[in-house]
């Protein structure tokens, strides 16, 4: 090592020496050290005038006070150490907690490749143990079906759970969107109320950020789109601009005061809580809609194949996702990075909106031209689900491209698949069976793979 650390070193040693035998009330043996060893150094000799000035404290507390320093013990020492090892290379001397690092990077990794983890992981390497890889069982994964809901009388078009999980809103071509309440202990499902009268049936719903309103639209010919007061039941608004319109999609502002809908007729709108227009943008086939956190950028699909951003306030348009066959419906992950696409005869893709870049293809869903709906879902949006025509569910590991489920039960197209954003073991299906499906974990473990379970879930939930 080049001189200055050496000497630097031996200063930050002998200071320890000196600052100990003062506490210790050796003052003789303190003003060796300064005179004989510190002094001949020649290093920081600033430092050394204030170091002699302690040789007036009258008592060790008095001492520790001015020097800043908490005594000679393991704490000091360790901290001595600390600085002696900046100036050390690593084949000299490990730095410190080496050992720590590397097995928390382990639990990391073991984290990384478990396919079900679903759960928080404290990263604390108390609340691992270190025996066993780490490993979370298929069992404790959404796969189950635990309720199979029946009230809608047609096919099941859309569900959608409420941003805080309590609730979850399914749509249906019998004209009516249910409104179910999540149980926070069992997480089973009950029927809350019935939002009645949409002719066309429903095919997309929308929560505002507070889930306070619930806006409902229908298919391709519905030029009306309903505002609905989730709490009281009650209609807020009904809107339509005219009869010629098709209003389809619908996304809010995050600000909860503003919403966009628009169609493939070519109406892009938005508008305020009374179904007021605020602003139109001529011209745009909307097929799906996204409003982004910073509440400037509207995301829409059209009919060209791509994704382009739209802002209303300086009213500039720009390209950001391309495809080479219509995007059906999209979804946003909640950091705004991500976009999960069902494209027409491809199946579901994964785009990153910053680089704007397609970042994975997802294997195994069967997609024609229906629109299904996808969603991003599990503890940190690690999981992907999607409906398919082949009446499944598949879920994948955001990072892989094979399914790690595949879900059977429902009978005909699986339309759209909602996980809860606050329970990441639940999820909901809709399908044209008339059915929505619940999912969650196996209901029943033997006596063994509790214990297993227990044990991952305690050393894995923080």
């Amino acid at each position: 090592y080049h001189r200055p650390s050496w000497r630097r070193m031996k200063f930050l040693l002998l200071q320890q020496k000196y600052l100990e035998y003062l506490e210790d009330g050796k003052v003789l043996e303190a003003l060796q050290v300064l005179r004989g060893e510190l002094t001949p150094l020649k290093y920081n000799t600033d430092r050394i005038h204030v170091l002699s000035g302690y040789l007036m404290c009258s008592h060790a507390e008095d001492l520790k006070a001015k020097a800043e320093w908490e005594g000679k013990g393991t704490a000091s020492r360790c901290r001595l150490l600390d600085k002696l090892q900046t100036y050390l290379p690593p084949s000299v001397m490990l730095p410190p907690r080496r050992l720590q690092t590397l097995l928390r990077q382990a639990v990391e990794l073991q984290r990384d490749r478990c396919l079900y983890h679903n759960t928080k992981l404290d990263s604390s390497l108390d609340s691992v143990s270190l025996l066993l890889d780490h490993v979370c069982s298929r069992k404790q994964f959404p796969c189950y079906t635990q309720q199979i809901l029946t009230e809608h009388c047609n096919e099941v078009w859309f569900c959608k759970f409420s941003n805080d999980g309590t609730k979850l809103a399914t749509g249906s071509k019998d004209t009516t969107v249910i409104i179910w309440q999540v149980d926070p202990e069992s997480h089973q499902l009950k029927l809350l109320r019935t939002l009645e009268g949409h002719a066309y049936g429903v095919s997309y719903l929308a929560w505002s950020p507070d889930d306070t309103y619930l806006i409902a639209c229908g298919p391709d010919d519905c030029s009306e789109l309903w505002l609905w007061n989730v709490q009281t039941g009650e209609l807020r608004t009904k809107m339509s601009q005219s009869h010629e319109d098709s209003l389809t999609s619908v996304a809010w502002n995050p600000d909860g005061k503003r919403f966009v809908t628009g169609g493939q007729r070519g109406q892009f709108y938005q508008c305020d809580l009374d179904g007021n227009l605020l602003d139109s943008w001529e011209g745009v086939r909307v097929q799906c809609l996204w409003c982004l956190g910073d509440g400037r950028a509207v995301l829409a699909s059209d009919t060209h194949q791509r994704i382009r951003g739209y802002n209303f306030e300086d009213l500039t348009d720009r390209n950001i996702v391309q495809e080479d066959h219509p995007i059906m419906s999209f979804t946003v992950s909640k950091n705004g990075r991500l976009a999960l696409l069902n494209v027409a005869t491809q199946g579901v893709h994964l785009w990153d909106l910053q680089d704007r870049v397609l970042v994975r293809k997802y294997q195994g869903v069967t997609q024609g031209f229906y629109t299904i709906h996808s969603c991003f879902g599990g503890h940190n949006e690690d999981f992907i689900a999607s409906g398919s025509e082949d009446h499944k569910v598949y879920i994948w590991h955001r990072r892989g491209e094979l399914p790690i489920a595949e879900l059977t039960g429902h009978t005909r197209t699986v339309n759209c698949v909602s996980w809860n954003p606050a329970i990441p073991g639940l999820m909901a299906s809709a399908s044209d069976d008339g059915t929505v499906r619940v999912w969650g974990p196996a209901p029943f473990l033997d006596s063994q793979e509790a214990e297993a379970l227990n044990e991952n879930c305690s050393n894995m939930d923080s």
